[in-house]
């Protein structure tokens, strides 16, 4: 079994935002057609791929298809293969960063100073903190060949 084509619909504009998606999604699926992927996920990807064409009657419904559709692909391909796209940890670390490291650094620096103006210390310390988790989680990634050769536009 093989994943199904994915037409792009005649209304996209090549210069628009939604054409690169599109284009996106497209490249993402040619690197997954590249690897040897388990027949349930192909069958989900097919699935999708057909909710995608139904859905592209106008441009808002075929962009709010295509995202979800893309994200629950990758949410599969994470979930069951730990196959991520190019910077894919990165994203989710330096947020987690600034969230679980940044705060409570600029807390203490805030309390310790005696100025909580200095609450936006910690910001960029967990975000430094993140990205360099994230940096490290995705290319031992790309090291044991786990990372698709595509990165994807939010």
């Amino acid at each position: 079994m093989e994943l199904a084509h994915f037409q792009k619909p005649t209304f996209l504009k090549p210069t628009s935002k939604l054409a690169k998606k599109a284009e996106v999604f497209e490249r993402l699926l040619e690197e997954m057609k590249s690897r040897n992927l388990p027949k349930s996920i192909i069958e989900f990807t097919n699935q999708e791929l057909l909710l995608i064409d139904g859905a592209s009657s106008n441009e808002k419904t075929f962009a709010k298809q295509l995202k979800k559709s893309q994200t629950l692909i990758l949410k599969l391909l994470e979930k069951e293969l730990k196959i991520v796209p190019k910077n894919y940890y990165l994203t989710i670390y330096m947020s987690l960063g600034m969230a679980a490291f940044g705060i409570p650094i600029g807390v203490a620096f805030g309390l310790s100073l005696g100025n909580l103006a200095f609450l936006g210390i910690g910001l960029p310390i967990g975000m430094a903190i993140g990205t360099a988790i994230g940096t490290a989680k995705d290319s031992k990634a790309k090291a044991s060949g786990n990372q698709l050769e595509v990165e994807i536009i939010y």
